[in-house]
């Protein structure tokens, strides 16, 4: 969550929730389409290799949530419908996993990529109003970005660190797979350093990206 706050009004909340549901999309789909690509076809056979956002969007978690959220925090949390898939199908074992869980917020990272560099070469030529939606599309998903690498399961973050851990600390995140949203979403509401932590994150990626 950055540190600059949207100045909210119904056309900027549409804008955010449009942003929100593309960036997503493609975010969930990208975990389907590296699955399968890995050899699982799990994600394939419950329809979820789509661009189509009613198979990925979750009504509380990706539509309430962050609505909820962009009112209260200024800055939107949700959660999509997880994309199913086997870790015991994918080649190369729990590299092939992390393959799968990076392929999310690393989409994201190359859509706020994207959003950057038209804003670099065609500044110009863009009115305020496009510059306004292509910065909180920018925005959207380095917050994705950010936020889903978080190495608390069930978060993708974890899935990576899971792939490298000794087994003591696997069988600890695994105890942790059902109740971990919970405890992320309680350190964003009532701990300030992990909310500054994040702001500080996704400062960094956006200096990174020269903005």
């Amino acid at each position: 969550m950055p540190e600059e706050r949207l100045d909210l009004d119904l056309a900027t909340i549409a804008i955010v929730f449009v942003c929100l549901v593309i960036a997503i999309t493609i975010h969930e789909a990208m975990h389907a389409f590296t699955s399968h690509w890995l050899g699982d076809d799990t994600a394939e056979r419950e329809g979820r290799i789509t661009l189509n956002p009613i198979k990925h969007v979750d009504p509380v978690g990706t539509i309430l949530l962050p609505i909820i959220t962009l009112v209260v925090f200024h800055a939107p949390l949700l959660a999509a419908k997880p994309v199913p898939f086997n870790p015991n199908r994918v080649r190369y074992g729990e590299f092939g996993a992390a393959l799968v869980a990076l392929a999310g917020p690393l989409t994201n990272l190359v859509l706020a990529f994207i959003g950057a560099a038209m804003i670099h070469i065609f500044q110009g030529a863009l009115g305020i109003e496009l510059l306004r939606i292509i910065g909180i599309f920018i925005f959207i998903n380095i917050g994705l970005f950010v936020f889903n690498m978080i190495p608390i399961p069930p978060l993708d973050g974890s899935r990576v660190l899971y792939a490298v851990a000794p087994e003591p600390v696997q069988r600890f995140m695994a105890q942790l797979e059902q109740i971990g949203i919970f405890i992320v979403f309680a350190l964003v509401v009532s701990v300030r350093e992990f909310r500054e932590l994040l702001t500080h994150l996704n400062i960094q990626v956006l200096s990174l990206l020269g903005l």
